[in-house]
């Protein structure tokens, strides 16, 4: 997909852009995939903001995204690829033999007429979709699962791809895209090929409304606030902090641990992530 480009007939358009979306060939989503979802703006089932910067922005339908790939032995044709506003990848609409319709996230190389297949019979082709055993190493990889039969978890943003570096028994050394290597299961499925929509990541917003109609709202600095709104609030003058970086909870915010030392899968990272 390529970037479009504005005339700067504003502050805004000067330096926005968006995708000129020459990958999609369906403009609208299939009716018998969506579900009405409600906007909760951060908040649980008590209505407490558990994620903040949340509210507001363009009205979404959720298209329901088969993350399992668990038709197995039965061949699919790829009808159209379309663009879905909950996640930065595109999803590409798959008409099973059978006849039953489902959405996959869309690889980088498949196309319109394509024949995709999951199971044990399919090959190594990007959108195919197989166990990690049967993955050969140093092919790309997407929308991997954590445990056998419980969906794909890991690898599903735009361009984001993985790679197998080595098999030991029943687990597959996995390089992910942040930099960690983790074991997996051989029995959990993936998706072959690297995800699709690499310009994704190209792409400028321009203006302050653009993330208001995706649903962000702004974020003001801690150091702003009245110190009974933030551990960092409060002071004389322009005050810089005072402490170490951190958020309304306390929570270190540059360099500070929140993984869990005691999580049952720590055993299974054999490098952690690269830090930003």
């Amino acid at each position: 997909m390529g970037i479009r480009l504005f005339k700067p007939t504003s502050a805004g358009r000067r330096f926005g852009s968006v995708l000129d979306f020459s990958e999609v060939t369906r403009p609208r989503a299939e009716k018998s995939l969506l579900v009405k979802i409600k906007n909760k703006a951060g908040r649980n089932n008590q209505g407490r903001i558990t994620t903040r910067h949340r509210g507001g922005g363009h009205k979404k339908v959720y298209r329901k995204v088969d993350l399992r790939r668990d038709k197995l032995g039965i061949p699919a044709k790829v009808v159209a690829v379309e663009y879905d506003p909950n996640r930065t990848a595109n999803i590409a609409l798959l008409h099973y033999a059978d006849g039953e319709k489902r959405y996959i996230i869309a690889p980088k190389e498949v196309s319109v007429g394509q024949e995709i297949l999951a199971g044990e019979r399919a090959e190594p082709i990007p959108g195919n979709s197989m166990t990690l055993l049967q993955v050969p190493p140093g092919i790309p990889i997407h929308n991997i699962e954590l445990r056998p039969g419980q969906g794909g978890k890991l690898v599903r943003a735009a361009g984001a791809q993985a790679v197998i570096h080595a098999k030991e028994g029943s687990y597959a050394v996995v390089l992910l895209p942040s930099g960690e290597i983790r074991r997996i299961h051989v029995q959990c499925r993936a998706t072959i090929g690297q995800v699709g929509n690499l310009d994704h990541q190209n792409i400028t917003i321009g203006k302050a409304g653009r993330k208001r109609w995706m649903g962000i709202r702004p974020t003001v600095r801690g150091s702003a606030m009245n110190p009974v709104s933030h551990p960092m609030g409060g002071g004389e003058g322009r005050r810089a902090g005072g402490r170490h970086p951190c958020g309304p909870t306390g929570v270190l915010s540059k360099g500070g641990k929140t993984r869990n030392p005691r999580k049952h899968s720590n055993k299974h990272i054999l490098r952690k992530r690269k830090k930003r």
